[in-house]
C-alpha cells in the first residue's frame, strides 16, 4: 500500500512551543468540572490540530516513535470534549496511519523472517490502528455529509463526488487508513469489499487537486494501480505516470521507496529496484549533513524513515529476485 508521507499543516514556527505552553495551562481545566472546559479544549485542539511540523521536521525516529502514542492519546482525550473539531479529527487520522505505517509495520515485515505468528499478532493490532484513524476520517467527512459511510457503502463514486476541495486531507487519510488496513487483510473478505470505496475517496482526492501535500496522492496511486482491478497490462503505466508526477512535485523518498517495492519487484527488475532504494539513501547526504532537510526540514522525519525501509530492502534484495 502507499508510503504514506508525514504530512506538515503550513502552521507557524512556533505552533509546538503554542501547544506545550496550551497543555501546561489548559490541562488541570480539561480534568475538572469547571465551567470553562469546553473553552479550554477548544483552544487545545486548534493547537493540536497544528503540531505536526515538530514532529515531522525531527531528525530522530526513535524519539517520534516513543512520544506518538503520547501525542495520540491526547488528541483523543480532547475530541471527547470536542468531538466535532475538522481539524482534530484530521490530525487523529493522519496521525494513527502514520505511527502504524511508519513504526508498527516496518517491525511487523522484519519479524516475519523470524516468527511468522508473531507477525500476523502484530499485524491485526495495525490493522485495528489503521481502521481507528479510518473511522477519524469518516467522522470528520461527516460533518459535512451526515450519512457519508452508508452512501459511501451503497456508490461510491457518487458519495465520494460531493466531498469538496476543504476535506481533502480527509478524504485522503482516510483512503490511506482503509487501504492500508485492506491490504495486510487478505483473509477478511468484508474488508477487502470496501476496496471500491477506497478507490473512489482517493481518485477524488486526486480530482481535487493533485499537488496535495507534495505528490502524496500521486505516491499512492503508484501502489493502488498495481492492485487497481481491472487494471491488468496497465497498471505498470499508470504506476509510472504517478511515480513521475510524484517526483516533479518533490515526493522524494516516498515514490521512489513505493515504485521500487511495487512495480519494480513485481517485474523482478532487480536493477531499477536497487538503483531507486540507493537513489532514495542518497536523499539529503552531503559528507553526514542533512543539507536538503535544512532547507525542508518538514520532510525530514519522512525521509528518514523511508531510508531505513529502503536499506533493509536492500539488505534482502537477493531473496526478493530470483536470478
Amino acid at each position: 500500500m502507499p508510503r504514506v508521507r508525514w504530512h506538515v499543516a503550513p502552521r507557524r514556527a512556533d505552533t509546538f512551543r503554542t501547544t506545550l505552553l496550551l497543555l501546561a495551562c489548559l490541562a488541570p481545566l480539561l480534568l475538572t468540572g469547571c465551567s470553562i472546559k469546553h473553552m479550554a479544549a477548544n483552544g487545545l485542539a486548534d493547537a493540536l490540530a497544528g503540531t505536526g511540523g515538530a514532529f515531522a521536521s525531527d531528525d530522530d525516529p526513535q524519539l517520534i516513535r516513543e512520544a506518538t502514542p503520547f501525542s495520540l492519546k491526547l488528541i483523543e482525550s480532547v475530541l471527547a470534549e470536542t468531538p466535532k473539531h475538522r481539524g482534530l479529527l484530521e490530525a487523529a487520522s493522519r496521525g494513527f496511519t502514520q505511527y502504524a505505517y511508519a513504526f508498527l509495520q516496518q517491525d511487523a515485515d522484519e519479524l516475519e523472517t523470524r516468527d511468522i505468528a508473531a507477525a500476523n499478532l502484530l499485524r491485526g493490532r495495525i490493522r485495528r490502528l489503521y481502521l481507528r484513524a479510518r473511522d477519524y476520517g469518516l467522522r470528520g467527512l461527516a460533518l459535512d455529509h451526515k450519512n457519508v459511510l452508508a452512501d459511501l457503502r451503497k456508490d461510491p463514486k457518487a458519495a465520494a463526488a460531493r466531498i469538496g476541495k476543504r476535506d481533502i486531507g480527509l478524504a485522503y487519510w482516510t483512503a490511506a487508513a482503509w487501504g492500508a488496513a485492506i491490504s495486510i487483510s487478505k483473509d477478511n473478505p468484508d474488508l477487502i469489499a470496501d476496496q471500491p470505496i477506497v478507490e473512489a475517496l482517493i481518485d477524488r482526492a486526486l480530482a481535487l487537486d493533485e499537488t496535495y501535500d507534495e505528490g502524496a496522492i500521486h505516491t499512492f496511486l503508484i501502489t493502488y494501480e498495481m492492485v487497481r482491478p481491472g487494471a491488468g497490462k496497465l497498471g505498470p503505466e499508470r504506476a509510472k505516470k504517478h511515480f513521475d508526477r510524484a517526483m516533479e512535485r518533490g515526493a522524494g523518498a516516498g515514490a521512489l521507496v513505493a515504485y521500487a517495492e511495487s512495480v519494480c519487484l513485481q517485474a523482478q527488475n532487480r536493477a531499477e529496484f536497487e538503483a531507486l532504494l540507493k537513489q532514495a539513501l542518497a536523499i539529503n547526504a552531503d559528507a553526514g549533513k542533512d543539507v536538503d532537510a535544512d532547507a525542508k526540514p518538514d520532510r525530514r522525519m519522512v525521509t528518514l524513515i523511508l531510508q531505513q525501509r529502503a536499506r533493509w530492502l536492500l539488505g534482502r534484495v537477493d531473496d526478493l529476485f530470483l536470478e
